[in-house]
C-alpha cells in the first residue's frame, strides 16, 4: 500500500511538472486542473473591443472619463439627499438607493474593462469572472425591481396626495429598499447555482468585455440548456413583474392626471414622474431583448454594443435625467458644492 501511494504521489507530481513546462507564457495560457477525464477552467480570456492599440487608448480615456463622472454624479446625489432635511422624503430615499447601487453597478465592470484596454493579458480567473457575474446579476435585478418601487411611489404621490404621509411611512420605504436587495442577491445566488456548475473546455474566449450570463452559457462545452431554462425563467420574474407594477402604476397615473381640471395642474403631476419614466424607458429597453433570451441575443455581435448602452450610458445619464429638471435637488447640489447650510423650503418648487 505504501509503495502504491508513493507510486501515485509521484505521477501527479510528474503530470503537473509536465504540464507547468508546457506552458510557452503564463500570460496567456490556460491552467487547467486535471479530474478524472474532465479538466476544469481556471481562467477565461476577454476579448473586449479588439481594435487597433491607438484606438484602445482612445477608448480607456473616454470609459476612464465617463466611469469618474458616473461615480462622482451618483456620490453628490448621495451627499445632497444626506445633509438637506428637505429632501428626507420618499422619493428622495429611493432615489440615494439607485445613486449607491448604480455606484457599485459601474465599478463591478469599469475597473477591469479600464486595465483591459492597457494590457495585452486579458484573462480573469475563474473565481473572479463568477464574482463579477453574481454582483453584476445582483445589481441588474435590484434596479429592476426599486425601479418598480419607484413607480409605486410616484402612484401612491399621485393618486393618494392625502394618504401619501401615512402610507409611506419610513418602515415601509425601509422594508421595500431592503426587499429590493435581498431579491436581488436571491436571484443572483440560483442563477450562480447553474452558471458555476457547467463545464468549460480549456481557456474560452469570451466575445464580451466582461463575464455575462450569455457568454458563458454560449462558451460551455456541455449542454447549458436547463442553466439557460432556469435563468430565462427568473428573468422574466424579474422583469416582467416590476414591468406590470411600473406600466400598472403609470395607467392609474395616466388616468388621475387627465381627471385634473386645469392643464397647468396636469402638466406639474405629470413632471413629477416624467424623469422616473424615462429612465425606466431606457434601462428596460437596452436590457429587455439581452435578457430574455440570453443565448440568442450572445449569438449577435451587437450584443457588446447593447451593453455598452446599459452598462456605461444609461448609468452616466441617470442622474442628469433624474435630477437636473428638479428644483429640490438642483438647490440641494449647490449648496452641498458650496458647503452651504439648508436653507428655507420653497414649496410647491418641486419641478421646473
Amino acid at each position: 500500500m505504501g509503495s502504491i501511494n508513493v507510486n501515485y504521489h509521484k505521477l501527479v507530481l510528474g503530470t503537473w511538472k509536465e504540464l507547468i513546462l508546457s506552458v510557452p507564457t503564463p500570460q496567456v495560457i490556460t491552467k487547467v486542473l486535471e479530474v478524472g477525464n474532465r479538466t476544469v477552467t481556471t481562467h477565461f480570456i476577454l476579448l473586449g473591443f479588439p481594435t487597433h492599440p491607438g484606438f484602445q487608448m482612445l477608448l480607456f480615456f473616454l470609459f476612464l472619463a465617463t466611469y469618474l463622472l458616473t461615480l462622482l454624479e451618483n456620490f453628490l446625489i448621495i451627499l445632497a439627499i444626506r445633509s438637506d432635511g428637505q429632501l428626507h422624503k420618499p422619493m428622495y430615499f429611493f432615489l440615494s438607493n439607485l445613486s449607491f447601487l448604480e455606484m457599485w453597478y459601474v465599478t463591478v465592470i469599469g475597473p477591469k474593462m479600464l486595465v483591459d484596454f492597457l494590457s495585452h493579458d486579458k484573462t480573469i480567473s475563474f473565481n473572479g469572472c463568477m464574482t463579477q457575474l453574481y454582483f453584476f446579476v445582483t445589481f441588474v435585478c435590484t434596479e429592476y425591481i426599486l425601479l418598480a418601487v419607484m413607480a409605486f411611489d410616484r402612484y401612491v404621490a399621485i393618486c393618494y396626495p392625502l394618504r401619501y404621509p401615512v402610507i409611506m411611512t419610513n418602515q415601509l420605504c425601509s422594508t421595500l429598499a431592503a426587499g429590493c436587495w435581498f431579491c436581488g442577491l436571491m436571484t443572483a445566488m440560483i442563477k450562480m447555482l447553474f452558471i458555476a456548475r457547467l463545464h468549460y473546455c480549456d481557456t474560452p474566449r469570451i466575445n464580451h468585455y466582461f463575464c455575462d450570463i450569455s457568454p458563458l452559457l454560449n462558451v460551455s462545452c456541455e449542454d447549458s440548456s436547463h442553466a439557460e431554462l432556469v435563468d430565462f425563467f427568473l428573468a422574466l420574474m424579474v422583469i416582467a413583474v416590476p414591468l406590470c407594477v411600473v406600466v400598472a402604476s403609470y395607467a392609474t397615473i395616466l388616468t388621475t392626471i387627465l381627471r385634473i381640471p386645469s392643464a397647468q395642474g396636469r402638466q406639474k403631476a405629470f413632471s413629477t414622474c416624467a424623469s422616473h419614466l424615462t429612465v425606466v424607458i431606457l434601462f428596460y429597453s437596452t436590457t429587455l431583448f439581452t435578457y430574455a433570451r440570453p443565448k440568442l441575443m450572445y449569438a449577435h455581435n451587437s450584443n457588446k454594443v447593447v451593453s455598452v448602452l446599459y452598462t456605461v450610458i444609461v448609468p452616466l445619464f441617470n442622474p442628469i435625467i433624474y435630477c437636473l429638471r428638479n428644483r429640490e435637488v438642483k438647490a440641494a447640489l449647490k449648496k452641498t458644492i458650496l458647503c452651504k447650510g439648508s436653507g428655507p423650503r420653497e414649496d410647491g418648487a418641486v419641478i421646473n
